[in-house]
């Protein structure tokens, strides 16, 4: 399995267990998902918009406020993190 890979099931583990993890662990996986989607984004060729149209502020809005945020508002944007991955991930390795 690789490390991508890895990160996508635990960001899905995650999402299902939201209600057991710390703020910290939740603030801490979207802040890795970001650094994640922008490193991808960069390999693909995809640019940043840093707008906020973009998805990954919408995760790093989520990040920084992880204390007013609901159980469901961090595993959507748990889900959502995985899934932006996950797509970043069958385009590179289509590229292959």
């Amino acid at each position: 399995m690789s490390l991508t890979t890895a990160f996508i099931a635990e960001l899905v583990r995650a999402a299902n267990h939201v209600e057991h993890l710390t703020n910290f662990e939740k603030r801490r996986l979207l802040e890795r998902s970001v650094v994640t989607i922008r490193e991808m984004r960069e390999q693909v060729g995809i640019p940043g918009s840093k707008t906020a149209a973009d998805a990954v502020i919408d995760l790093q809005t989520t990040a920084g406020g992880i204390e007013r945020r609901s159980a469901d508002e961090v595993k959507a944007a748990l889900l959502d993190a995985a899934e932006m991955i996950r797509v970043l991930k069958i385009i590179l390795d289509g590229k292959e």
